[in-house]
């Protein structure tokens, strides 16, 4: 059961890491290329559709459409193009319509009429070749509102500053856990150590009391060997008989000279 826990908690957090880190990817290359006409990632531009122009036959508001360099020479009727807009209600806008016809202006330069599929109107101004920005090849369905939402205060706390959060109290927790253990690993090596210490003070106590002993029973040895066996005597008969080899070495020497006289 514990095992499985943690498999469950690797996945979980290595979700949110990989979550967090497709989060940071996503906004550095959504803010750079995103609604950008000067910029694209490898010859292509994405712009999120604001309405819906052109749902009825290819993108709803909130995909991103895609659109890609091209001559505009080499545009035709039914093609979808990506354009800025020169009328008065979306000045300056970034339009994907389809091409109705083609057309001139008054000087005689080359454009497009375009129309939105939804309405089926033409737009209210031409479409010169300076204007286009790209043609239309495709689209992400539902990316561009997730982009609309991220810009957004809630978006950022939601898809941003909360997994990344999440992983500063995560590792915080774990280097907390960490701390912990080298705490108690530390502590329990010091009780251990205060264990050894303790059982060698009372392993030299048993000793000097072993010793303390066997010295006592050895002084027990020398008294009762003394006990058992004591000094023999002195001999008291040395001294006369000493005296009395004397006195018959006097005598001798006394009956000598007597003969001699």
């Amino acid at each position: 059961m514990k095992r499985a826990l943690n498999i469950i908690k690797k996945v979980l957090v290595g979700l949110v890491i990989a979550s967090a880190v497709l989060m940071m990817i996503f906004t550095i290359v959504s803010v750079t290329t995103f609604d950008r006409n000067d910029r694209g990632l490898f010859g292509f531009k994405f712009f999120v559709v604001q309405t819906d122009s052109m749902a009825a036959t290819d993108f709803d508001a909130g995909d991103i459409a895609i659109a890609k360099t091209v001559d505009p020479q080499t545009l035709k009727e039914g093609d979808i193009i990506t354009f800025v807009s020169r009328s008065k209600e979306s000045w300056g806008e970034t339009v994907t319509h389809k091409i109705r016809r083609l057309t001139k202006d008054v000087n005689g330069d080359p454009g497009f009429v375009t129309y939105g599929t939804t309405t089926g109107a033409d737009d209210d101004t031409m479409v010169s070749y300076t204007d286009i920005v790209g043609k239309y090849i495709g689209h992400i369905p539902g990316v561009g509102a997730f982009f609309l939402f991220l810009k957004t205060t809630p978006g950022y706390i939601v898809c941003i500053f909360t997994p990344f959060l999440i992983l500063i109290l995560y590792h915080g927790i774990n280097v907390i856990r960490l701390f912990r253990k080298y705490k108690k690993e530390q502590s329990d090596a010091l009780e251990e150590e205060r264990k050894q210490i303790e059982e060698e003070r009372k392993q030299s106590a048993e000793m000097m009391q072993q010793l303390q002993e066997l010295r006592e029973q050895l002084a027990k040895q020398q008294e009762s060997q003394l006990t058992v066996d004591p000094a023999p005597p002195k001999d008291n008969n040395r001294g006369p008989i000493i005296t009395e080899d004397i006195e018959n070495k006097e005598e001798n020497t006394t009956s000598d000279v007597g003969s001699e006289a």
